[in-house]
């Protein structure tokens, strides 16, 4: 059995049954960030199937623009926008557009050490761009003005776009796609500079968002133990609240570690909410996928199509396993219901932000 096919093929075929659960749940219950979360998923079953129809048939110009466009840049970065809308009333504001600054940074230094052709002006433009959104969700996000996330989504609409004219209209030297000749794995070496570099604004925080709003909200359902204080209240001076904003990622990264003894002892005991090990496990259908498509872009392809497997069974996994997101599991647009969990309220509720 060839692995070029089979594991794409599972994970396009996995992407999309949990594209019809997700969508279910959003004609059943509106939620803005489902319907984001839906589109993403079918977006990742698409680009696995692009790689599963590559790895059996072949590839083509036509088959490799459409993966790079959709697995390239739109995947991260709609399933990211989801996460960003469930957490649009939390603080979590500011972690976007941290990453947001990252994803620019990351553009010019990778320009730097690595000279795309045809990039042109793009890495200064895209770092421009990336300064002024981010400026504008860390000001909302202060002003406590959810429509922060509605700026990240006109940001993904539009990019998304513009990524696909480019992807559409750039001119590929023949054979027109670039596989890896040992691994027969697609890389996106065909592809301009200009449009390459345009990908971290969506892989970057895409990831950024799915997998740190993850181990956020965990971090928000899990008992806490607060060795670092802090505080992010709007009231308090202009230099208390800045070093407490610097403080908070590490005051939340230690109180994260210290509080995971006393969560192991609750999940023993059958007191933890099971939004913890969910979105842990989302965390980790975030993370794996990143890093192999990251090495992809650099010449590792060899563990892209497992990770791409990992990522979205770990993602799968994580919804499965919170309660409070499948009070019940029926076949998706119908009334069967093949199990129901008993005493589990038929709600979602967004994040709350840790005190």
């Amino acid at each position: 059995m060839n692995p070029n096919v089979v594991l794409p093929f599972l994970s396009s075929l996995f992407s999309f049954i949990f594209a019809a659960m997700v969508g279910d749940q959003w004609l059943r219950r509106r939620q803005p960030f489902q319907l984001v979360w839906t589109i993403g998923l079918l977006w990742y079953g698409i680009s696995a199937g692009t790689e599963f129809i590559g790895g059996a048939w072949g590839w083509s110009e036509p088959l490799y623009r459409v993966w790079y466009l959709i697995g390239a840049v739109y995947v991260a970065g709609w399933l990211g926008l989801g996460t960003v809308y469930l957490l649009a009333r939390t603080r979590f504001g500011y972690a976007f557009a941290v990453s947001l600054l990252l994803a620019g940074l990351f553009t010019l230094l990778s320009q730097a050490k690595y000279h795309y052709a045809a990039s042109g002006p793009a890495p200064y433009i895209y770092f421009g761009v990336a300064i002024v959104v981010a400026i504008a969700i860390a000001v909302m996000t202060f002003r406590r003005d959810d429509r922060w996330a509605t700026l990240a989504a006109a940001v993904i609409v539009g990019g998304s776009l513009v990524a696909a004219v480019m992807a559409f209209t750039a001119q590929l030297a023949p054979p027109g796609f670039s596989v890896d000749p040992q691994t027969l794995i697609p890389t996106g070496e065909k592809m301009p500079g200009y449009l390459r570099l345009l990908t971290p604004f969506f892989n970057v925080t895409g990831a950024f968002a799915l997998g740190l709003g993850a181990l956020y909200s965990a971090y928000t359902f899990m008992e806490k133990r607060r060795v670092i204080r802090y505080s992010l209240r709007t009231d308090q001076g202009p230099l208390a609240f800045a070093l407490n904003l610097l403080l908070a990622p590490i005051a939340i990264a230690v109180n994260f570690a210290a509080s995971l003894p006393g969560t192991l002892v609750a999940l023993v005991r059958g007191r933890l909410s099971s939004r913890v090990p969910a979105t842990i496990l989302i965390a980790i259908g975030a993370t794996i996928p990143a890093f192999t498509s990251g090495a992809n872009r650099f010449g590792a392809t060899s563990a892209f199509f497992v990770g791409e497997l990992l990522g979205i069974l770990f993602l799968f996994a994580g919804f499965l396993v919170s309660i409070e997101v499948f009070s019940d599991i029926r076949l998706p647009f119908t009334r069967i219901v093949l199990a129901r969990r008993s005493g589990v309220p038929d709600v979602v509720d967004s994040a709350a932000p840790p005190a």
